[in-house]
């Protein structure tokens, strides 16, 4: 209830943002879009860009569907990210950069995105806690939207492993994990489930604390079944629920992906995509590969967390953490 009577207060106050985008002049702008011509400058905001109240800085990193810029307040010159909406497989930026859709046909999907790019935005607003995020605004600019979050220095953990410049023991998971479990159960305590935990959205900070990115395929659970679900997996760490269509997703979801997340940091690579599991399970066991480098329990609990079967198990991470003894 607290949740949902927040969102509503949101709703009333960004409610500017959800005004219908000009479509007229999406379809004028994307007779003239060719991939082959397009600059490639356009793709992302320019230093020196100003937006609402935010000059850009430099681009910080991109995916299929958004881009975060470093930027600074023009007011207190506090640094800031902020992450645009614009799905380059459906849209584009134009010269003034405006970003409409580059067909008709993409529109749809362009708008359906949007939405839930808003979505991720209202959760994440709600979701006070050191370990995930903060997201401080969001606004409608350029025909997109845009999310301002806290700006936080530190390395991605899969740079961390693929570099190999952290030494990896028990003492430094339960200190990056502990945290990153916390944050989780808040998390789960509004009936919300990530569903994108990898070591490439967990960014380690100074003193290893980490901090849980991207909350782009966040979805409340139990799974209301007339709401489609977005397909998001990343081979390795997301669980065979994800991957099934009415796969039962909950806490337990999230807990295969920390423990797949733990187990790349043991073997420096991704574990077996779950998909592969099913059909023959080819991943020998931590407590087999590691033995004697970390402590049975620990290893015991990672085995446990990536059981392929949903029941099988930790069902909340207290009983995972449990299990840890992290």
């Amino acid at each position: 209830m607290l949740l949902a009577a927040k969102a509503v207060i949101l709703f009333i106050i960004f409610s500017p943002i959800l005004e219908e985008l000009p479509i007229a002049e999406s379809k004028r702008m994307a007779e003239y879009y060719d991939p082959e011509t397009y600059p490639k400058e356009w793709n992302y905001l320019q230093p020196g860009t100003i937006i609402d109240q935010y000059v850009v800085e430099r681009e910080l990193a991109h995916g299929g569907f958004s881009s975060v810029y470093l930027a600074r307040q023009r007011e207190d010159h506090v640094q800031v990210a902020i992450k645009e909406y614009l799905p380059r497989k459906l849209a584009h930026r134009t010269w003034n950069n405006k970003v409409v859709a580059n067909d008709e046909e993409s529109l749809r999907l362009f708008k359906c995105g949007r939405k839930l790019f808003l979505d991720e935005a209202r959760v994440l607003a709600e979701l006070k806690h050191p370990n995930i995020v903060e997201v401080v605004s969001f606004f409608n600019a350029n025909s997109t939207v845009y999310m301002v979050m806290t700006y936080d220095y530190g390395i991605t953990l899969d740079k961390l492993i693929k570099n190999k410049t952290l030494k990896i023991d028990a003492e430094l998971l339960a200190t990056i994990f502990n945290a990153l479990l916390d944050g989780v159960e808040l998390i789960h305590q509004y009936n919300l489930v990530h569903l994108d935990i990898k070591p490439a959205n967990i960014l380690i900070r100074p003193d290893h604390n980490p901090l849980l990115l991207d909350f782009g395929a966040v979805q409340s659970y139990p799974r209301n079944e007339e709401r489609q679900r977005s397909k998001v997996m990343t081979k390795g760490f997301s669980p065979i629920e994800q991957c099934e269509s009415k796969g039962a997703l909950g806490p337990w979801t999230d807990i295969y992906a920390v423990g797949a997340s733990i187990r790349s940091c043991l073997d420096r690579k991704a574990p077996i995509p779950a998909d592969q599991r099913v059909k023959k399970d080819n991943l020998i066991p931590a407590t087999k590969v590691h033995k004697k480098k970390f402590p049975e329990h620990f290893l015991q609990a990672i085995d446990w967390a990536m059981s392929i079967e949903p029941g099988n198990r930790p069902q909340s991470v207290q009983e995972f953490k449990q299990a840890l003894q992290v």
